[in-house]
């Protein structure tokens, strides 16, 4: 018999002892069984479910509903949100008017990186932004996401160690698994006509492109932040505002070296 996965949350309205245990007995008598649970944001409870049909959801649905302790927000089929939120007991926060854009801080790195993993999981062709000042640990996200959807990454331009520029790749590496990293405030700036042919030609690969301060990278491109699937924004707290003024453009642009392949 073929199983479903779901996602139900609620938010508690009266946490009284046993709310937990009451309702986990009531999955149990329909047959739903619980795969993961976890507290999520403001007195809200989250848990993955597996049921056989899906009358037991319906069933569930209209019990639910006439408790007066808990208010369910939640009842559908998982997306990755949910997942992530189940995971790490709180929701990815994307902008108001833009939904593709999803905001993180310095301290949800962890939350961040299995974001990311996950989109690297999926095949295609995909185009990711990363914002964020300088040393706030937007390279080190996207490496770390790398290992662990067990990719392998490519910097084409970055200035994690000394700044570095490709303008070839060899040949196992224009794998479609392989997650390709472009700084874009490196590539505009310091980059030659054969760099960017070879950026031209990894963006036409179905494969995963992750570029870092796209802002600058469509300034000097035929690209557009329309073209990027994602944009993600990172900060080290949730006032710090990411700007690219001169004086910024100059200490993004601070390094120990120039190295060229």
């Amino acid at each position: 018999m073929e199983k479903t996965e779901w996602y139900l949350e609620y938010e508690i309205q009266h946490n009284r002892p046993g709310l937990l245990g009451d309702i986990s007995s009531l999955l149990g008598m329909l047959s739903i069984n619980i795969i993961t649970i976890n507290g999520v944001e403001n007195f809200r409870r989250g848990m993955l479910l597996v049921s056989h049909k899906d009358a037991q959801i319906t069933r569930l649905k209209s019990i639910l509903n006439t408790m007066d302790t808990i208010n369910v927000t939640k009842l559908r089929k998982p997306k990755l949100r949910d997942r992530l939120a189940v995971r790490h007991g709180r929701y990815i926060h994307s902008d108001v008017d833009d939904k593709k854009t999803f905001r993180f801080v310095r301290n949800e790195l962890g939350l961040l990186v299995d974001f990311m993993a996950e989109l690297y999981k999926k095949d295609g062709h995909k185009l990711i932004g990363v914002r964020g000042m300088p040393r706030v640990g937007k390279t080190e996200s996207i490496v770390a996401a790398s290992v662990c959807a067990n990719k392998r990454w490519l910097f084409v331009s970055s200035t994690l160690l000394k700044q570095t520029v490709r303008n070839q790749l060899i040949q196992d590496e224009y794998s479609d698994n392989n997650i390709f990293i472009i700084d874009g405030v490196v590539s505009t700036r310091r980059a030659s006509e054969k760099h960017w042919e070879l950026i031209r030609e990894i963006m036409r690969l179905p494969a995963t492109k992750v570029v870092e301060h796209p802002d600058i990278f469509v300034e000097q491109t035929g690209y557009k932040l329309d073209d990027f699937d994602y944009i993600i924004e990172l900060r080290n707290n949730e006032e710090e505002e990411i700007r690219y003024d001169p004086i910024n453009k100059a200490k993004f642009e601070q390094d120990d070296g120039f190295f060229g392949i």
